[in-house]
């Protein structure tokens, strides 16, 4: 059965200011928000998958899913026979994914981390893997070098992120008039789906660095409003967006609409719609 929730020790200084920890705190609230297990098993469980096939992933070895969330990539690692660490900022996320794992029979370590200091040794991990989540750590670069610090030499690093230009790109681009600016340093999480920041981040610390632009079918929806709906009642930065803003009926009104044209012009009402994103696969240099 799988381990409870643990914060581990040894969990490495990384004072950026009074700002970036109140940062830290909204994300850590905002992604617990409505029900983000919901979005992973409903909308992107193909991800799951994808990503385990990309990265290779072998029974006996051992994996760190950053920025784990529920465990959509962790409990396939595990389905395979890997031996499975499950991190992330937000304890309740981590208490959905232990239930399931533990109702299929899994062993994964939960256990509550900052993807810009993970509280694991260097080189402990065969696999290092992220599924739209280590783009939300707000510094890219100091999130990128831990990546890299905790895999072993010529082990794998594969992530997925959605793309800038792509659904859900522009749909954070919808919902930034509405929110606050982020703190001085923060960095948009969809520049993780832009394979020349990607690039920058990594430099030459990996070798058959790889690259492919994809689009994840999604026919959950038949128009523009059930997605708006849907994702202000279940996805947390959606859902924190409209609170921020509950006290302007115009802005709600405002932003009611624009979430809804721009799910339609990708294509809501067709019934079926294409999120992009970036999977990203390497291996960090020996």
């Amino acid at each position: 059965m799988t381990s409870t929730i643990e914060t581990p020790r040894h969990v490495p200084a990384a004072d950026r200011g009074e700002a970036d920890q109140a940062l830290k705190a909204r994300h850590r609230t905002m992604w617990a928000l409505g029900d983000y297990s919901a979005v992973a098993s409903e909308i992107i469980a193909g991800f799951g998958p994808i990503l385990v096939d990309a990265a290779g992933i072998e029974a006996g070895q051992l994996v760190l899913d950053v920025a784990a969330g529920s465990g959509n990539i962790s409990i396939p690692a595990a389905l395979r026979g890997a031996r499975v660490t499950a991190s992330d900022l937000t304890p309740d996320l981590l208490e959905i994914g232990r239930a399931e794992a533990d109702a299929a029979g899994l062993d994964i370590a939960w256990e509550v981390g900052d993807a810009e200091a993970l509280p694991y040794a260097d080189a402990q991990f065969d696999v290092v893997t992220s599924c739209v989540g280590v783009m939300f750590a707000p510094h890219h670069q100091p999130a990128a070098d831990e990546l890299i610090r905790v895999c072993r030499p010529g082990g794998s690093i594969a992530l997925i992120a959605w793309t800038p230009a792509g659904f859900i790109g522009q749909l954070f681009a919808t919902m930034k008039p509405y929110t606050p600016p982020p703190p001085p340093g923060a960095q948009p999480p969809p520049l993780w789906g832009d394979e020349q920041h990607v690039r920058e981040l990594f430099g030459d610390r990996l070798d058959d660095l790889q690259f492919t632009t994809a689009g994840l079918p999604i026919t959950n929806y038949a128009s523009g409003a059930e997605f708006r709906d849907y994702f202000k009642a279940n996805y947390g930065p959606t859902i924190a967006a409209y609170r921020g803003i509950a006290q302007d009926p115009d802005k709600v009104a405002a932003l009611d609409q624009a979430l809804a044209e721009l799910a339609e012009a990708f294509g809501a009402s067709s019934g079926s719609m294409e999120w992009e994103y970036l999977l990203v696969v390497g291996h960090r240099r020996a």
